[in-house]
Order: structure tokens, then C-alpha cells, then sequence
């Protein structure tokens, strides 16, 4: 039972801080992210929210993998880093409405994922597959914010 209840805990804190970087970016997304120059790429706002919500649940459940394994301090504590490099972008990029700042914060992010998911194939090997998802993402978007402060 104990297991369930922190893979809930994994699940819900994900999830919270998700939602709080998601709280940040509303106004914004509304009112200044549209007024940005952007690249053609750009998905459409309406595809990050789904995409978010499925890569947070994958990411508490490879924490959560990791944590059953024991002895996964290290891994964890890169798991934790890298969750608050992910709530600072929204702040950043949104909440500073800044694509500089975000940029400055998304490449310390990137390399705290690839981190986190080296250290989680020392545990589990489902965990650190599960992160791989995230990492593709985080790429993606640190080529879009890149595009968008050279563009802006």
C-alpha cells in the first residue's frame, strides 16, 4: 500500500508543479506570446497542455521506479533539480516574458534531464526510458525558444 501512496504522491506533486507552471503561462499565452514572432514549427498552444500532462505523469512514474529501487538519492535529488529548472522556464519565459531568460534556463534544464536519466539507468531501466519522452521535448523546445529570442 505504502508504494501506492508514493507513486500518488510522484504523481500529484508532478502534476502540481505542472500545473503551476501552467498557471503562470495563462495571461501570457493569452495576451503576450501571441505577439511573438515564431517559427512555422510552432504547435499550436492548444498541444502543450495534453503533451505536459502526459510527460509529468511518465516523469513521476520513473521516479517513482527509481525511489522503489533504494538507494537512489543522487538519482532523485537530479530528478527533483531538474523539476525546478522546468517550473523556473514557465516563470522565465512567460512570467518575465522573456525568451532570453528562458533560453539562459533551458539549456541548464536540458542537460539536468540527460543527467537525471543516466542516473535512473543505474535503477531502473523502465525509469530512465520513461524520461527519454521529456528529453525529446525539452530539445524541441529549447530549439523553439531558441528560434523565438532570435526572432524577437
Amino acid at each position: 500500500m505504502r508504494n501506492y501512496l508514493v507513486l500518488a504522491a510522484f504523481v500529484v506533486g508532478c502534476l502540481a508543479i505542472g500545473s503551476l507552471g501552467g498557471f503562470v503561462t495563462m495571461k501570457p499565452v493569452l495576451e503576450w506570446y501571441p505577439t511573438l514572432a515564431k517559427p512555422t514549427w510552432t504547435p499550436p498552444s492548444w498541444v502543450f497542455g495534453p503533451v505536459w500532462t502526459v510527460l509529468y505523469i511518465m516523469m513521476a512514474v520513473a521516479a517513482w521506479l527509481v525511489w522503489r529501487s533504494g538507494n537512489a538519492k543522487t538519482a532523485l535529488v537530479l530528478f527533483f533539480a531538474q523539476l525546478a529548472l522546468n517550473l523556473a522556464w514557465s516563470f522565465l519565459f512567460f512570467g518575465a516574458r522573456s525568451p532570453g531568460l528562458g533560453l539562459i534556463d533551458i539549456v541548464p534544464l536540458w542537460l539536468a534531464v540527460a543527467a537525471t536519466i543516466f542516473a535512473f539507468s543505474f535503477h531502473s531501466r523502465v525509469a530512465a526510458f520513461l524520461m527519454v519522452p521529456y528529453l525529446a521535448w525539452v530539445s524541441f523546445a529549447t530549439a523553439l525558444n531558441a528560434a523565438i529570442y532570435m526572432m524577437n
